[in-house]
Protein backbone atom coordinates (compact mmCIF):
# COMPACT_ATOMS: atom_id res chain seq x y z
CA UNK A 1 0.00 0.00 0.00
CA UNK A 2 2.66 2.62 0.62
CA UNK A 3 4.78 1.35 -2.18
CA UNK A 4 1.76 2.41 -4.27
CA UNK A 5 0.98 5.57 -3.11
CA UNK A 6 4.55 6.66 -2.77
CA UNK A 7 4.53 5.82 -6.61
CA UNK A 8 0.98 7.76 -7.39
CA UNK A 9 2.71 10.98 -5.57
CA UNK A 10 5.79 10.68 -7.81
CA UNK A 11 3.52 10.30 -10.89
CA UNK A 12 1.66 13.78 -9.90
CA UNK A 13 5.18 14.95 -9.23
CA UNK A 14 6.81 14.53 -12.42
CA UNK A 15 3.27 15.56 -14.51
CA UNK A 16 3.53 18.92 -12.36
CA UNK A 17 7.00 19.42 -13.61
CA UNK A 18 6.60 17.91 -16.98
CA UNK A 19 3.68 20.73 -16.87
CA UNK A 20 5.64 23.58 -15.58
CA UNK A 21 9.02 22.64 -17.96
CA UNK A 22 6.29 23.29 -20.58
CA UNK A 23 4.62 26.01 -19.41
CA UNK A 24 7.98 27.82 -19.11
CA UNK A 25 9.34 26.82 -22.58
CA UNK A 26 6.16 28.50 -23.90
CA UNK A 27 6.57 31.37 -21.86
CA UNK A 28 10.40 31.52 -22.88
CA UNK A 29 9.21 31.30 -26.86
CA UNK A 30 6.57 33.66 -26.47
CA UNK A 31 8.30 36.50 -24.71
CA UNK A 32 11.02 35.95 -27.33
CA UNK A 33 9.10 36.86 -30.27
CA UNK A 34 6.47 39.22 -28.51
CA UNK A 35 9.75 41.27 -28.16
CA UNK A 36 11.34 40.53 -31.76
CA UNK A 37 8.33 41.84 -33.34
CA UNK A 38 8.24 45.24 -31.99
CA UNK A 39 12.17 45.15 -33.85
CA UNK A 40 11.77 47.00 -37.18
CA UNK A 41 13.51 49.30 -39.30
CA UNK A 42 13.42 51.45 -42.45
CA UNK A 43 16.78 53.01 -43.41
CA UNK A 44 17.76 54.95 -46.20
CA UNK A 45 21.44 54.38 -47.25
CA UNK A 46 22.48 57.94 -46.46
CA UNK A 47 20.20 61.71 -45.11
CA UNK A 48 20.36 64.98 -44.95
CA UNK A 49 20.32 64.56 -40.79
CA UNK A 50 20.34 62.00 -37.87
CA UNK A 51 17.50 62.69 -35.25
CA UNK A 52 17.26 60.97 -31.70
CA UNK A 53 13.95 60.51 -30.16
CA UNK A 54 14.17 61.57 -26.66
CA UNK A 55 14.26 58.57 -24.00
CA UNK A 56 15.38 58.94 -20.26
CA UNK A 57 15.91 55.15 -19.98
CA UNK A 58 17.61 54.10 -22.55
CA UNK A 59 19.55 58.16 -24.02
CA UNK A 60 23.52 56.10 -23.43
CA UNK A 61 22.20 53.96 -26.02
CA UNK A 62 20.30 55.81 -28.51
CA UNK A 63 22.96 58.37 -28.42
CA UNK A 64 25.80 55.77 -28.89
CA UNK A 65 23.86 54.15 -32.00
CA UNK A 66 23.98 57.94 -32.97
CA UNK A 67 27.15 58.76 -33.06
CA UNK A 68 27.98 55.41 -34.97
CA UNK A 69 25.81 56.08 -37.40
CA UNK A 70 27.76 59.53 -37.79
CA UNK A 71 30.85 58.31 -37.50
CA UNK A 72 30.20 55.86 -40.52
CA UNK A 73 29.53 59.18 -42.82
CA UNK A 74 25.30 58.43 -42.79
CA UNK A 75 24.61 62.13 -42.35
CA UNK A 76 26.70 64.88 -41.71
CA UNK A 77 24.36 66.37 -38.45
CA UNK A 78 22.54 65.31 -35.46
CA UNK A 79 19.73 67.43 -33.84
CA UNK A 80 17.84 66.24 -30.63
CA UNK A 81 13.95 66.35 -29.00
CA UNK A 82 13.58 67.71 -25.56
CA UNK A 83 10.96 66.29 -23.58
CA UNK A 84 12.56 68.63 -20.57
CA UNK A 85 13.24 65.50 -18.30
CA UNK A 86 15.92 66.08 -15.94
CA UNK A 87 18.64 63.53 -15.88
CA UNK A 88 19.31 63.44 -11.96
CA UNK A 89 22.02 65.55 -10.48
CA UNK A 90 25.57 66.31 -11.59
CA UNK A 91 27.99 67.16 -8.87
CA UNK A 92 30.28 68.54 -11.54
CA UNK A 93 27.38 71.38 -12.67
CA UNK A 94 25.84 71.46 -9.26
CA UNK A 95 22.30 71.22 -11.05
CA UNK A 96 19.71 68.51 -13.03
CA UNK A 97 20.83 68.34 -16.60
CA UNK A 98 18.35 67.84 -18.76
CA UNK A 99 18.14 64.40 -20.27
CA UNK A 100 18.93 66.21 -23.70
CA UNK A 101 21.87 68.04 -22.45
CA UNK A 102 23.15 64.42 -21.23
CA UNK A 103 22.70 62.89 -24.45
CA UNK A 104 24.19 66.17 -26.13
CA UNK A 105 27.28 65.78 -23.80
CA UNK A 106 27.44 62.23 -24.51
CA UNK A 107 27.81 62.51 -28.18
CA UNK A 108 30.51 64.94 -28.03
CA UNK A 109 32.09 62.42 -25.67
CA UNK A 110 31.61 59.73 -28.25
CA UNK A 111 33.58 62.18 -31.11
CA UNK A 112 30.71 63.90 -32.71
CA UNK A 113 31.68 67.83 -32.98
CA UNK A 114 29.58 70.24 -31.09
CA UNK A 115 28.91 72.45 -33.91
CA UNK A 116 27.29 69.42 -35.38
CA UNK A 117 24.82 68.50 -32.85
CA UNK A 118 21.21 70.48 -32.58
CA UNK A 119 17.89 70.42 -30.66
CA UNK A 120 14.86 70.71 -31.89
CA UNK A 121 12.18 73.22 -30.81
CA UNK A 122 9.65 72.96 -28.77
CA UNK A 123 9.35 70.20 -26.22
CA UNK A 124 7.89 66.39 -26.99
CA UNK A 125 5.39 64.90 -24.49
CA UNK A 126 4.70 61.53 -27.08
CA UNK A 127 6.68 59.49 -29.87
CA UNK A 128 3.37 61.14 -32.41
CA UNK A 129 4.13 64.54 -31.05
CA UNK A 130 8.01 63.94 -31.78
CA UNK A 131 7.40 62.78 -35.62
CA UNK A 132 5.27 66.22 -36.41
CA UNK A 133 8.28 68.33 -34.55
CA UNK A 134 10.64 66.40 -36.87
CA UNK A 135 8.57 66.73 -39.79
CA UNK A 136 8.24 70.93 -38.80
CA UNK A 137 11.90 71.46 -38.70
CA UNK A 138 12.79 69.09 -41.60
CA UNK A 139 10.74 70.98 -44.11
CA UNK A 140 11.37 74.66 -42.28
CA UNK A 141 15.51 73.30 -42.68
CA UNK A 142 14.21 72.22 -46.71
CA UNK A 143 15.79 68.35 -45.66
CA UNK A 144 15.55 66.18 -48.47
CA UNK A 145 16.23 63.07 -46.33
CA UNK A 146 16.44 62.27 -42.34
CA UNK A 147 16.89 59.22 -40.56
CA UNK A 148 15.71 58.79 -37.24
CA UNK A 149 17.42 56.59 -34.30
CA UNK A 150 15.54 55.09 -30.92
CA UNK A 151 15.72 52.15 -28.75
CA UNK A 152 15.11 48.51 -30.31
CA UNK A 153 11.77 48.45 -28.39
CA UNK A 154 10.48 51.40 -29.39
CA UNK A 155 11.08 51.17 -33.25
CA UNK A 156 8.07 49.49 -33.89
CA UNK A 157 5.65 52.32 -32.68
CA UNK A 158 8.41 54.89 -34.01
CA UNK A 159 8.03 53.99 -37.87
CA UNK A 160 4.27 53.37 -37.56
CA UNK A 161 4.10 57.34 -36.22
CA UNK A 162 6.90 58.41 -38.63
CA UNK A 163 5.12 57.11 -41.74
CA UNK A 164 1.52 58.38 -40.60
CA UNK A 165 3.09 62.05 -40.07
CA UNK A 166 5.52 62.13 -43.07
CA UNK A 167 2.89 61.14 -45.53
CA UNK A 168 2.73 63.10 -48.33
CA UNK A 169 5.54 65.78 -46.95
CA UNK A 170 8.08 64.46 -49.43
CA UNK A 171 10.90 63.74 -46.73
CA UNK A 172 12.75 60.85 -47.36
CA UNK A 173 12.85 59.04 -43.71
CA UNK A 174 14.40 56.11 -42.04
CA UNK A 175 14.68 54.43 -38.87
CA UNK A 176 17.60 52.85 -36.93
CA UNK A 177 17.58 51.35 -33.47
CA UNK A 178 19.97 50.81 -31.38
CA UNK A 179 21.08 47.09 -30.34
CA UNK A 180 19.54 45.91 -27.05
CA UNK A 181 22.23 44.65 -24.64
CA UNK A 182 23.19 48.34 -23.62
CA UNK A 183 20.19 49.84 -21.56
CA UNK A 184 17.36 47.86 -23.06
CA UNK A 185 17.51 44.18 -21.71
CA UNK A 186 17.99 41.29 -24.83
CA UNK A 187 15.15 39.96 -26.61
CA UNK A 188 15.15 36.23 -24.79
CA UNK A 189 15.53 37.97 -21.38
CA UNK A 190 13.71 40.89 -20.89
CA UNK A 191 11.04 39.71 -18.48
CA UNK A 192 14.32 38.98 -16.11
CA UNK A 193 14.76 43.02 -15.97
CA UNK A 194 12.39 45.42 -14.32
CA UNK A 195 13.13 47.92 -17.25
CA UNK A 196 11.88 44.99 -19.83
CA UNK A 197 8.45 44.98 -17.71
CA UNK A 198 8.66 48.87 -17.87
CA UNK A 199 9.31 48.36 -22.01
CA UNK A 200 7.38 45.33 -23.80
CA UNK A 201 4.35 44.91 -22.22
CA UNK A 202 3.54 48.54 -22.45
CA UNK A 203 4.92 49.19 -26.03
CA UNK A 204 1.87 46.90 -27.30
CA UNK A 205 -0.56 49.03 -25.09
CA UNK A 206 0.66 52.15 -26.68
CA UNK A 207 0.66 50.57 -30.08
CA UNK A 208 -3.02 49.77 -29.77
CA UNK A 209 -3.62 53.26 -28.19
CA UNK A 210 -1.53 54.80 -31.34
CA UNK A 211 -3.97 53.33 -34.10
CA UNK A 212 -6.78 54.14 -32.25
CA UNK A 213 -6.34 58.01 -31.37
CA UNK A 214 -3.97 58.62 -34.35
Amino acid sequence: MIRIQSSSRSTKLWRVACAALVLFVAWFILAWVGAKALIVNATPTKADMLFVLAGSSTYLERTHRTAQLFSEGRAPRIALTNDYQPGGWSSAEERNPLFVERAADELKRSGVPADRIEIVPGLVSNTYGEMVRIRDYAIEHKLKSILIVTSSYHSRRARWAMQEVFRGSNVATGLEWAPPGEQSPPPATWWLHPLGWRIVPLEYVKLIYYRLRY
